[in-house]
């Protein structure tokens, strides 16, 4: 992939999103009221965008330049407001059906996938785009890897997965439910079959603790725990679950535990024998959000240090999930083979001094948490078991290895990607390996992948935001159902309703908007400078910049405190600044970018 150019790392929602997906573009386009436009920015660069809008861990926000004023833009549930309205649940008005059409020309080659996960799924919804033919090998029942397996149904809809698989499968793609590699097919019968394979198993191994009492009956592992749940499998936790880890997995963990009966209702519902399974449960535990009676979730970070999502974080403690920070696991307590309590140990410090992992513990500050279950959720490790000796090298950090700028093997023409390669990241991570995977596979049979369109910069008619309260409106909360009333599995994110969504994309800083300077109308005068109502505009000499222009004067423009209110061009005497859209890396052919609205500046050095 080609390198960002510097206007495309501009905008940093962008350059932040593995797919680059330009949400700058959508959200603007939300707060015009273009919400066709905007689904369509928002989807044609990522084949899951309706669960991505409920579940994406939102790199994009992290980015978001806004965050360094006051929150970020809620990017995410800007991203859910449009995919409601045009995306895969939006019935009859959704357009995905445009985009998943066939392809114009069926091509010879076979390709075999490996794991029906997000990574897989993306790659085969490309390869059908580029004709070849596709066939998926799911070591279970299902397709949709973790975000069946692993991501909780209160935050993600089951029907809503399938929904955007099924547009995928429509597509034309062959799918052999219940194939194992290294099980039920091996890698002689993949090369025989197929002209290239993509290997994308995840990582769907939990890594345990190494301590006294590990093998005790209530020690799980988190996402194993969490497949079991999601697959339809009683798990009895008892009345008091500890949740070792601080992560997001940690957090759906624990979340999940106080819905442990609503899993077992819903698995009721589904039994052929359901009267006499109905018999052996509580008629009680149908009617509400019930499990675990305590959850307490313990973490080496306190609990500004904790990588779990903020969000997450304010939902657990929502639902009444109790958190012990600056403690880690010590032992596992049991009596007759079974976990009565946990050990735990104080943490002086997580960090050493060069930020790197380094947790010290004092010996001398330990205490007990009673428990029945203890849920580790420390991390995930990829089944390389399952690879065999006839598949392609493993890393020592027990990986697939691939190539420092490609995701090819040491197989011929074998790929891997996702969680298999890189240990587990987020969804987004795991949808952009495998379209990069289905572009190398596509070139390496001679294919040409459609250049990204060269970035153009479009002089503004317009760029005055000075009646425009952008800057003064508080991040939106992003809606969700009280907590009295989140029965069972329900759905406890709600989308934004318009005027919410209208509200919050306003705040967009719209980064996609650029100064334009024309040096030889500059008179240095600094009227710019004075107007400046945050300070992001200086005048200094050209050797700071560049200690070969001694002599020279230097206008600096420091995009990161910029509020985008463009009085700078307005102020200006000569005319010398305007303001420009850059369209680039993330702007899909056929959308047009916005050129009437009333646009903010962009971040510049002009010397």
């Amino acid at each position: 992939m080609q390198e960002l150019d510097f206007f495309d790392i501009n905008i940093p929602c962008l350059a932040a999103c593995p797919v680059h997906t330009n949400a700058g573009l959508y959200v603007a386009a939300i707060a015009e009221g273009d919400d066709e436009g905007a689904y369509l920015a928002a989807r044609l660069p990522n084949p899951f965008a309706s669960v991505c809008a409920r579940v994406c861990a939102a790199p994009c926000e992290d980015a978001c330049r806004r965050g360094t004023i006051d929150a970020p833009v809620a990017i995410r549930a800007l991203k859910r407001f449009v995919t409601e309205r045009y995306g895969i649940e939006a019935g009859a008005s959704s357009l995905v059906g445009e985009i998943t059409s066939a392809p114009f020309v069926e091509r010879a080659e076979s390709i075999g996938i490996i794991g029906g996960g997000p990574c897989g799924l993306a790659a085969a919804h490309d390869l059908r785009r580029f004709g070849y033919k596709v066939t998926i090998y799911e070591a279970t029942e299902i397709l949709g890897g973790m975000m069946v397996m692993g991501i909780p149904e209160y935050r993600l809809p089951r029907d809503l997965i399938a929904q955007e698989i099924q547009s995928i499968i429509d597509m034309g793609v062959d799918v052999r439910l219940n194939t194992k590699l290294g099980t039920d097919i091996m890698f002689a019968d993949l090369n025989e079959r197929h002209d290239a394979v993509l290997v994308a198993i995840g990582a769907t191994l939990g890594r345990g603790l190494d301590i006294d009492g590990h093998e005790a009956d209530g020690v799980l592992r988190a996402i194993e725990y969490l497949i079991n749940v999601n697959r339809g499998f009683s798990v009895d936790v008892g009345e008091q679950v500890v949740v070792i880890g601080g992560g997001d997995v940690a957090m759906d963990a624990a979340r999940t535990a106080l819905r442990t009966e609503a899993y077992e209702t819903k698995m009721v519902g589904q039994s052929t024998d359901r009267l006499a399974m109905t018999a052996a449960l509580d008629a009680a535990r149908t009617a509400a959000r019930s499990g675990a009676r305590q959850v307490t979730v313990i973490s080496l970070e306190s609990n500004k240090e904790m990588p779990a999502d903020e969000f997450e974080l304010e939902e657990a403690i929502r639902e009444d999930i109790h958190f012990v920070h600056r403690r880690g696991p010590a032992r596992i307590l049991a009596e007759g083979g079974q976990v009565v309590g946990l050990e735990t140990v104080g943490v002086l410090s997580v960090f050493d001094d060069d930020g790197r992992f380094a947790p010290v513990f004092d010996p001398d500050d330990i205490a007990t948490i009673e428990a029945d279950t203890v849920i580790i959720a420390i991390g995930q490790a990829v089944d390389v078991a399952a690879i065999g000796s006839d598949g392609p090298e493993i890393t020592d950090g027990r990986t697939i290895r691939v190539g420092s700028d490609n995701l090819a093997t040491s197989m011929p023409m074998v790929w891997a990607g996702g969680d298999a390669v890189h240990g587990p990241r987020s969804l987004i991570d795991a949808i952009a390996d495998g379209r990069k995977a289905a572009a190398q596979i596509h070139e390496s049979f001679g294919g040409v992948v459609e250049e990204r369109p060269k970035g153009q910069m479009v002089k503004l008619r317009q760029f005055h935001r000075f009646d425009d309260p952008y800057d003064a409106i508080d991040r939106v909360r992003v809606p969700t159902i009280a907590t009295d009333r989140r029965i069972g599995l329900s759905e406890v994110e709600i989308g934004f309703t318009p005027d919410q969504a209208r509200c919050e994309a306003q705040r967009c800083l719209r980064c996609f908007a650029n100064i334009l300077l024309e040096p030889e109308k500059c008179v240095l005068c600094a009227l710019c400078v004075d107007v400046c109502p945050v300070d992001v505009i200086s005048i200094v000499p050209s050797a700071e910049i560049d200690p070969e222009r001694v002599g020279a004067t230097a206008l600096v423009l420091d995009e990161r405190g910029c509020i985008r209110c463009a009085l700078c061009i307005e102020r200006c005497p000569t005319n010398a600044l305007a303001m420009g859209v850059w369209s680039g890396v993330g702007v899909p052919a056929g959308v047009s970018m916005p050129v009437d609205l009333k646009m903010p500046i962009s971040v510049g050095v002009i010397t």
